[in-house]
Protein backbone atom coordinates (compact mmCIF):
# COMPACT_ATOMS: atom_id res chain seq x y z
CA UNK A 1 0.00 0.00 0.00
CA UNK A 2 1.26 3.45 -1.10
CA UNK A 3 2.11 5.45 2.05
CA UNK A 4 3.29 8.68 2.30
CA UNK A 5 4.91 10.84 5.56
CA UNK A 6 2.38 10.39 7.92
CA UNK A 7 3.56 13.16 10.12
CA UNK A 8 2.78 15.79 8.31
CA UNK A 9 -0.91 14.83 7.44
CA UNK A 10 -1.04 13.78 11.04
CA UNK A 11 -0.85 16.80 12.32
CA UNK A 12 -2.78 18.64 9.68
CA UNK A 13 -5.41 16.25 10.73
CA UNK A 14 -5.41 16.90 13.90
CA UNK A 15 -6.10 20.72 13.97
CA UNK A 16 -8.48 19.95 11.45
CA UNK A 17 -10.42 18.17 12.90
CA UNK A 18 -11.04 19.48 16.32
CA UNK A 19 -13.35 21.73 15.34
CA UNK A 20 -14.70 24.06 17.95
CA UNK A 21 -18.77 23.46 17.75
CA UNK A 22 -20.95 24.41 16.87
CA UNK A 23 -20.91 25.54 13.40
CA UNK A 24 -22.11 28.59 11.95
CA UNK A 25 -21.86 30.44 8.35
CA UNK A 26 -20.11 33.66 7.98
CA UNK A 27 -20.29 35.08 4.39
CA UNK A 28 -18.75 32.23 2.63
CA UNK A 29 -16.83 30.68 5.19
CA UNK A 30 -18.13 27.70 7.72
CA UNK A 31 -17.04 28.76 11.35
CA UNK A 32 -16.22 27.22 14.70
CA UNK A 33 -17.53 28.53 17.65
CA UNK A 34 -14.64 30.60 17.73
CA UNK A 35 -15.32 32.65 14.41
CA UNK A 36 -12.38 30.88 12.94
CA UNK A 37 -12.97 29.49 9.22
CA UNK A 38 -13.23 25.51 9.00
CA UNK A 39 -12.90 23.66 5.70
CA UNK A 40 -15.50 20.04 5.86
CA UNK A 41 -13.65 17.33 3.60
CA UNK A 42 -14.74 13.71 4.23
CA UNK A 43 -16.83 10.96 2.20
CA UNK A 44 -20.22 9.78 1.89
CA UNK A 45 -20.68 6.38 4.49
CA UNK A 46 -24.55 4.81 2.70
CA UNK A 47 -27.04 3.89 5.66
CA UNK A 48 -30.32 4.98 3.51
CA UNK A 49 -30.86 1.53 1.93
CA UNK A 50 -33.28 -1.34 2.92
CA UNK A 51 -31.31 -2.39 6.12
CA UNK A 52 -31.60 1.52 7.57
CA UNK A 53 -28.17 1.00 9.16
CA UNK A 54 -24.13 1.91 7.55
CA UNK A 55 -23.16 -0.16 5.35
CA UNK A 56 -20.46 -2.83 5.88
CA UNK A 57 -21.00 -3.66 9.76
CA UNK A 58 -20.84 -7.32 8.55
CA UNK A 59 -17.55 -6.95 7.56
CA UNK A 60 -15.99 -4.66 9.89
CA UNK A 61 -16.88 -2.94 13.36
CA UNK A 62 -18.18 0.50 13.22
CA UNK A 63 -14.98 1.93 14.83
CA UNK A 64 -12.55 0.34 12.45
CA UNK A 65 -14.55 2.05 9.59
CA UNK A 66 -14.25 5.58 11.03
CA UNK A 67 -10.65 5.08 11.97
CA UNK A 68 -9.82 4.03 8.49
CA UNK A 69 -11.64 7.45 7.29
CA UNK A 70 -9.96 9.34 9.74
CA UNK A 71 -6.78 7.88 8.48
CA UNK A 72 -7.16 10.15 5.13
CA UNK A 73 -6.80 12.87 6.60
CA UNK A 74 -10.53 13.77 6.63
CA UNK A 75 -12.92 15.26 9.33
CA UNK A 76 -16.28 14.66 8.11
CA UNK A 77 -18.57 11.82 7.59
CA UNK A 78 -22.05 12.38 5.09
CA UNK A 79 -24.16 9.32 6.85
CA UNK A 80 -26.75 8.77 4.58
CA UNK A 81 -30.16 8.14 6.01
CA UNK A 82 -33.95 6.89 4.98
CA UNK A 83 -37.17 9.32 6.36
CA UNK A 84 -38.33 5.61 6.44
CA UNK A 85 -36.19 4.68 9.45
CA UNK A 86 -37.97 7.85 11.82
CA UNK A 87 -41.38 6.85 10.16
CA UNK A 88 -41.20 3.41 11.60
CA UNK A 89 -40.73 4.26 14.89
CA UNK A 90 -43.77 6.57 14.80
CA UNK A 91 -45.88 4.20 13.60
CA UNK A 92 -45.06 1.80 16.71
CA UNK A 93 -45.63 4.53 19.17
CA UNK A 94 -42.15 5.32 20.01
CA UNK A 95 -40.54 2.14 19.83
CA UNK A 96 -38.10 1.05 17.33
CA UNK A 97 -37.28 -1.83 14.89
CA UNK A 98 -34.58 -4.15 16.28
CA UNK A 99 -31.49 -4.94 14.53
CA UNK A 100 -32.37 -8.66 13.76
CA UNK A 101 -35.92 -7.32 12.70
CA UNK A 102 -34.12 -4.61 10.26
CA UNK A 103 -32.08 -7.26 8.44
CA UNK A 104 -34.32 -9.91 8.35
CA UNK A 105 -36.94 -7.58 6.65
CA UNK A 106 -34.53 -6.38 4.37
CA UNK A 107 -32.59 -9.53 3.51
CA UNK A 108 -35.31 -12.20 4.59
CA UNK A 109 -34.98 -14.92 6.83
CA UNK A 110 -32.11 -16.67 6.20
CA UNK A 111 -29.78 -13.75 4.47
CA UNK A 112 -30.73 -11.38 7.11
CA UNK A 113 -29.62 -14.18 10.19
CA UNK A 114 -26.52 -14.79 8.32
CA UNK A 115 -25.82 -10.47 8.18
CA UNK A 116 -26.78 -10.28 11.63
CA UNK A 117 -24.40 -12.63 12.85
CA UNK A 118 -21.64 -11.04 11.19
CA UNK A 119 -22.13 -7.93 12.28
CA UNK A 120 -22.60 -9.13 16.11
CA UNK A 121 -18.83 -10.96 15.53
CA UNK A 122 -17.74 -7.74 14.47
CA UNK A 123 -18.90 -5.49 16.25
CA UNK A 124 -19.16 -7.05 19.97
CA UNK A 125 -20.85 -3.93 21.61
CA UNK A 126 -23.98 -4.99 19.26
CA UNK A 127 -26.99 -7.48 20.40
CA UNK A 128 -29.37 -8.75 17.87
CA UNK A 129 -32.69 -6.59 20.15
CA UNK A 130 -30.95 -3.20 20.09
CA UNK A 131 -32.87 -0.51 18.59
CA UNK A 132 -31.66 0.27 14.95
CA UNK A 133 -30.83 3.75 16.21
CA UNK A 134 -28.78 2.82 18.68
CA UNK A 135 -26.82 1.52 16.04
CA UNK A 136 -26.53 5.30 14.99
CA UNK A 137 -25.89 6.27 18.13
CA UNK A 138 -23.18 4.22 18.68
CA UNK A 139 -21.97 5.28 15.25
CA UNK A 140 -21.89 9.21 15.97
CA UNK A 141 -20.27 8.93 19.60
CA UNK A 142 -17.56 6.83 17.93
CA UNK A 143 -16.74 9.83 15.59
CA UNK A 144 -17.23 12.11 18.24
CA UNK A 145 -14.26 10.19 20.33
CA UNK A 146 -12.00 9.85 16.82
CA UNK A 147 -13.10 13.47 16.24
CA UNK A 148 -15.03 12.93 12.95
CA UNK A 149 -18.02 15.39 12.46
CA UNK A 150 -21.11 13.96 11.61
CA UNK A 151 -23.10 15.39 8.69
CA UNK A 152 -26.54 13.57 8.58
CA UNK A 153 -27.84 13.45 4.90
CA UNK A 154 -31.81 12.60 3.87
CA UNK A 155 -31.12 10.48 0.68
CA UNK A 156 -34.31 9.19 -0.05
CA UNK A 157 -37.94 8.84 1.84
CA UNK A 158 -38.77 5.32 1.68
CA UNK A 159 -35.20 3.06 2.01
CA UNK A 160 -33.56 2.29 -1.10
CA UNK A 161 -30.81 2.90 -3.80
CA UNK A 162 -30.89 6.03 -5.41
CA UNK A 163 -31.49 7.80 -7.42
CA UNK A 164 -33.83 8.32 -10.56
CA UNK A 165 -36.41 10.30 -12.18
CA UNK A 166 -38.75 6.92 -11.33
CA UNK A 167 -37.97 5.51 -8.15
CA UNK A 168 -40.74 7.62 -5.91
CA UNK A 169 -38.78 9.65 -3.77
CA UNK A 170 -37.48 11.96 -6.63
CA UNK A 171 -39.68 15.50 -5.38
CA UNK A 172 -41.69 16.76 -3.35
CA UNK A 173 -45.49 15.15 -2.95
CA UNK A 174 -43.81 12.22 -5.29
CA UNK A 175 -44.77 8.39 -4.45
CA UNK A 176 -42.99 8.01 -1.35
CA UNK A 177 -41.62 11.81 -0.64
CA UNK A 178 -44.41 12.63 1.74
CA UNK A 179 -43.10 16.22 3.01
CA UNK A 180 -45.28 16.32 6.46
CA UNK A 181 -43.28 13.23 7.15
CA UNK A 182 -40.27 14.34 5.69
CA UNK A 183 -40.31 17.67 8.07
CA UNK A 184 -41.05 15.36 10.81
CA UNK A 185 -38.03 12.99 9.80
CA UNK A 186 -35.61 15.99 10.26
CA UNK A 187 -36.50 17.37 12.96
CA UNK A 188 -36.39 14.48 15.02
CA UNK A 189 -32.70 13.34 14.26
CA UNK A 190 -31.87 17.00 14.65
CA UNK A 191 -32.98 16.73 18.03
CA UNK A 192 -30.52 14.04 18.45
CA UNK A 193 -27.42 16.75 18.36
CA UNK A 194 -27.60 16.65 21.94
CA UNK A 195 -27.12 12.91 22.13
CA UNK A 196 -24.89 12.71 19.52
CA UNK A 197 -22.10 15.63 19.70
CA UNK A 198 -20.25 14.51 16.72
CA UNK A 199 -23.76 15.60 14.77
CA UNK A 200 -22.70 19.19 13.78
CA UNK A 201 -24.84 19.28 10.08
CA UNK A 202 -27.59 17.86 8.48
CA UNK A 203 -28.30 17.93 4.36
CA UNK A 204 -31.99 18.14 4.06
CA UNK A 205 -32.38 16.35 0.34
CA UNK A 206 -30.12 14.43 -2.08
CA UNK A 207 -30.25 14.84 -5.81
CA UNK A 208 -33.65 16.49 -5.91
CA UNK A 209 -35.13 15.63 -9.42
CA UNK A 210 -38.17 16.05 -11.44
CA UNK A 211 -40.58 12.61 -11.23
CA UNK A 212 -41.54 10.08 -13.90
CA UNK A 213 -44.02 8.52 -11.91
CA UNK A 214 -46.24 10.77 -9.78
CA UNK A 215 -49.86 10.71 -10.33
CA UNK A 216 -50.29 13.97 -10.88
CA UNK A 217 -47.79 16.71 -12.76
CA UNK A 218 -45.60 18.19 -10.16
CA UNK A 219 -44.68 21.82 -9.79
CA UNK A 220 -40.59 20.80 -10.15
CA UNK A 221 -39.43 24.75 -9.81
CA UNK A 222 -37.62 26.89 -7.54
CA UNK A 223 -40.56 28.71 -5.71
CA UNK A 224 -41.89 25.48 -4.87
CA UNK A 225 -38.45 24.13 -3.48
CA UNK A 226 -37.96 27.84 -1.57
CA UNK A 227 -41.83 26.96 -0.43
CA UNK A 228 -40.39 23.22 1.01
CA UNK A 229 -36.55 23.82 1.70
CA UNK A 230 -36.89 27.09 3.94
CA UNK A 231 -40.12 25.15 6.01
CA UNK A 232 -37.94 21.96 6.58
CA UNK A 233 -35.14 24.16 7.53
CA UNK A 234 -37.30 26.05 9.78
CA UNK A 235 -38.12 22.72 11.59
CA UNK A 236 -34.40 21.45 11.55
CA UNK A 237 -33.74 25.13 13.57
CA UNK A 238 -36.08 24.64 15.83
CA UNK A 239 -35.34 21.19 16.76
CA UNK A 240 -32.02 21.72 16.88
CA UNK A 241 -30.63 25.69 16.93
CA UNK A 242 -26.60 24.68 16.48
CA UNK A 243 -26.65 22.43 13.33
CA UNK A 244 -25.86 23.46 10.19
CA UNK A 245 -28.05 23.20 7.52
CA UNK A 246 -27.66 22.15 3.98
CA UNK A 247 -29.60 23.10 0.75
CA UNK A 248 -29.72 20.81 -2.22
CA UNK A 249 -30.76 22.14 -5.81
CA UNK A 250 -32.34 21.26 -8.44
CA UNK A 251 -31.44 18.60 -11.44
CA UNK A 252 -29.81 16.03 -9.01
CA UNK A 253 -28.22 18.39 -6.91
CA UNK A 254 -26.30 20.48 -10.11
CA UNK A 255 -27.05 23.83 -9.49
CA UNK A 256 -28.21 26.19 -7.14
CA UNK A 257 -27.81 28.99 -9.68
CA UNK A 258 -30.39 31.58 -8.66
CA UNK A 259 -29.20 31.65 -4.88
CA UNK A 260 -25.81 33.79 -4.91
CA UNK A 261 -27.07 36.04 -7.60
CA UNK A 262 -30.45 36.94 -5.63
CA UNK A 263 -32.05 35.99 -9.21
CA UNK A 264 -35.92 35.74 -8.54
CA UNK A 265 -37.33 31.99 -8.17
CA UNK A 266 -40.99 33.02 -9.54
CA UNK A 267 -41.65 33.74 -12.70
CA UNK A 268 -44.88 35.64 -11.13
CA UNK A 269 -43.02 37.00 -8.20
CA UNK A 270 -39.84 38.72 -8.51
CA UNK A 271 -39.67 39.34 -4.91
CA UNK A 272 -39.33 36.12 -4.15
CA UNK A 273 -35.77 35.53 -3.10
CA UNK A 274 -33.29 33.10 -1.25
CA UNK A 275 -32.29 35.29 1.53
CA UNK A 276 -31.03 33.36 4.54
CA UNK A 277 -31.24 36.55 6.36
CA UNK A 278 -35.04 35.91 6.44
CA UNK A 279 -35.25 33.37 8.53
CA UNK A 280 -33.76 32.49 12.24
CA UNK A 281 -31.30 30.06 10.63
CA UNK A 282 -29.38 33.05 8.65
CA UNK A 283 -25.99 31.95 10.37
CA UNK A 284 -26.68 28.12 9.92
CA UNK A 285 -27.54 27.76 5.37
CA UNK A 286 -24.71 25.96 3.07
CA UNK A 287 -25.22 25.20 -0.04
CA UNK A 288 -24.41 22.05 -1.49
CA UNK A 289 -23.84 20.63 -5.05
CA UNK A 290 -23.38 17.47 -6.99
CA UNK A 291 -21.37 16.70 -10.16
CA UNK A 292 -21.17 13.55 -11.90
CA UNK A 293 -19.53 12.30 -15.06
CA UNK A 294 -22.96 11.19 -16.35
CA UNK A 295 -24.15 14.58 -16.26
CA UNK A 296 -25.97 15.69 -19.02
CA UNK A 297 -25.86 19.63 -18.26
CA UNK A 298 -22.25 19.84 -17.23
CA UNK A 299 -19.05 19.37 -20.37
CA UNK A 300 -16.93 17.00 -17.53
CA UNK A 301 -14.75 16.68 -20.57
CA UNK A 302 -13.05 19.36 -20.84
CA UNK A 303 -11.98 21.04 -17.51
CA UNK A 304 -12.32 24.54 -18.00
CA UNK A 305 -15.80 24.27 -19.39
CA UNK A 306 -16.00 22.25 -15.99
CA UNK A 307 -15.10 24.91 -14.13
CA UNK A 308 -17.44 27.44 -15.62
CA UNK A 309 -20.20 25.67 -15.31
CA UNK A 310 -19.64 24.64 -11.24
CA UNK A 311 -19.12 28.25 -11.09
CA UNK A 312 -22.29 29.52 -12.49
CA UNK A 313 -24.38 26.86 -10.31
CA UNK A 314 -23.55 27.97 -7.01
CA UNK A 315 -19.77 28.34 -6.55
CA UNK A 316 -19.40 31.95 -7.34
CA UNK A 317 -21.26 31.86 -4.01
CA UNK A 318 -17.89 31.68 -2.75
CA UNK A 319 -16.38 34.72 -4.67
CA UNK A 320 -16.73 37.61 -2.65
CA UNK A 321 -15.13 39.91 -5.46
CA UNK A 322 -17.30 39.45 -7.68
CA UNK A 323 -19.98 42.47 -8.12
CA UNK A 324 -22.66 40.13 -9.11
CA UNK A 325 -22.99 37.91 -6.15
CA UNK A 326 -25.29 39.63 -3.41
CA UNK A 327 -25.50 36.76 -1.37
CA UNK A 328 -22.34 35.20 -0.59
CA UNK A 329 -23.04 31.73 1.33
CA UNK A 330 -20.55 28.52 1.98
CA UNK A 331 -20.76 25.51 -0.90
CA UNK A 332 -19.72 22.16 0.03
CA UNK A 333 -19.45 19.91 -2.70
CA UNK A 334 -21.20 16.91 -0.95
CA UNK A 335 -21.21 14.08 -3.90
CA UNK A 336 -18.66 13.32 -6.73
CA UNK A 337 -17.03 9.92 -7.41
CA UNK A 338 -15.65 7.94 -10.35
CA UNK A 339 -14.12 4.07 -10.35
CA UNK A 340 -11.30 2.75 -7.87
CA UNK A 341 -10.52 0.94 -11.37
CA UNK A 342 -7.23 1.49 -13.09
CA UNK A 343 -6.16 5.27 -13.05
CA UNK A 344 -9.62 6.91 -13.77
CA UNK A 345 -8.38 8.83 -10.74
CA UNK A 346 -5.94 10.49 -13.59
CA UNK A 347 -8.82 11.53 -15.88
CA UNK A 348 -10.02 15.08 -16.75
CA UNK A 349 -13.12 14.86 -14.19
CA UNK A 350 -11.21 13.60 -11.53
CA UNK A 351 -8.12 16.17 -11.81
CA UNK A 352 -10.34 18.75 -12.78
CA UNK A 353 -11.66 18.50 -8.87
CA UNK A 354 -8.48 18.60 -7.56
CA UNK A 355 -8.10 21.94 -9.10
CA UNK A 356 -10.84 23.15 -9.07
CA UNK A 357 -12.04 22.61 -5.04
CA UNK A 358 -8.82 23.71 -3.38
CA UNK A 359 -8.44 27.09 -5.75
CA UNK A 360 -12.40 28.10 -4.30
CA UNK A 361 -11.24 27.09 -1.34
CA UNK A 362 -14.59 24.53 -1.19
CA UNK A 363 -15.08 21.68 1.05
CA UNK A 364 -16.23 18.24 -0.33
CA UNK A 365 -17.23 14.44 0.49
CA UNK A 366 -16.62 12.01 -1.90
CA UNK A 367 -18.45 9.13 -2.91
CA UNK A 368 -18.17 6.97 -1.21
CA UNK A 369 -16.46 4.81 1.47
CA UNK A 370 -18.59 1.63 0.80
CA UNK A 371 -17.06 -1.23 -0.89
CA UNK A 372 -20.17 -3.58 -0.89
CA UNK A 373 -24.03 -3.22 0.38
CA UNK A 374 -26.01 -5.68 2.49
CA UNK A 375 -28.63 -5.45 -0.32
CA UNK A 376 -28.82 -2.85 -3.62
CA UNK A 377 -31.43 -3.06 -6.39
CA UNK A 378 -32.60 -6.88 -5.20
CA UNK A 379 -28.81 -7.99 -5.34
CA UNK A 380 -27.27 -8.88 -1.72
CA UNK A 381 -24.03 -8.68 -0.75
CA UNK A 382 -23.45 -6.00 -3.89
CA UNK A 383 -19.91 -5.19 -4.84
CA UNK A 384 -19.17 -1.61 -5.33
CA UNK A 385 -16.10 -0.76 -7.77
CA UNK A 386 -16.51 2.99 -7.00
CA UNK A 387 -16.07 2.39 -2.82
CA UNK A 388 -12.79 3.51 -1.48
CA UNK A 389 -12.38 0.22 0.46
CA UNK A 390 -12.09 -3.61 -1.06
CA UNK A 391 -15.54 -5.51 -1.03
CA UNK A 392 -14.99 -6.65 2.32
CA UNK A 393 -14.03 -3.57 3.59
CA UNK A 394 -11.02 -4.42 5.15
CA UNK A 395 -8.40 -2.36 2.86
CA UNK A 396 -8.36 0.09 0.20
CA UNK A 397 -9.57 -0.96 -3.25
CA UNK A 398 -6.87 1.06 -4.92
CA UNK A 399 -4.00 2.39 -2.98
CA UNK A 400 -2.67 4.21 -6.19
CA UNK A 401 -5.86 6.19 -6.25
CA UNK A 402 -6.10 6.68 -2.24
CA UNK A 403 -2.20 7.30 -2.00
CA UNK A 404 -1.58 9.40 -5.14
CA UNK A 405 -4.79 11.14 -5.42
CA UNK A 406 -7.25 11.42 -2.28
CA UNK A 407 -4.79 11.90 0.21
CA UNK A 408 -3.31 15.08 -1.37
CA UNK A 409 -6.60 16.04 -2.51
CA UNK A 410 -7.72 16.41 1.05
CA UNK A 411 -3.84 18.26 2.13
CA UNK A 412 -4.84 20.48 -0.41
CA UNK A 413 -8.26 21.17 0.69
CA UNK A 414 -7.20 21.36 3.83
CA UNK A 415 -4.12 23.65 3.35
CA UNK A 416 -6.42 26.76 2.03
CA UNK A 417 -4.10 28.30 -0.63
CA UNK A 418 -6.81 28.77 -2.73
CA UNK A 419 -7.60 32.35 -4.70
CA UNK A 420 -10.79 33.31 -3.25
CA UNK A 421 -11.35 35.29 -0.72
Amino acid sequence: MYLPSLLPLLTLATSALAFNRPLSTSGRWITDATRTPVTVVGTNWPGHLEPMIPEGLQYQSYKTIIARIKSLGMNTVRLTFAIQMVDEIFERNGTDVSLRETLVNALGQANGTKVLESVLKSNKDFSAEMPRLEVWRKVAAEMGRQQVALHLDNHVSKAQWCCGAHDGNSWFGDVYFDVEKWKRGLAYLAAKAPEWPSLVSIGMRNELRQSTVSPVPLPYDFEDWYKHMTAAASAIHAASPDVLIYFSGLNYSETLAPLPLGTPLSTTNDSLIFRASDFPWANKAVMEIHVYTMSDRINTTNCHEMKKALYANGFNALDTMNPEVVYPMPVVMSEFGFSMNDDVWKGVYAQCLKEFLPERRAGWMNWAVAGSYYVRSGGVDVDDTWGLMSHDWSAWRSDSTVGEYLKPFVRETLAGKGACT
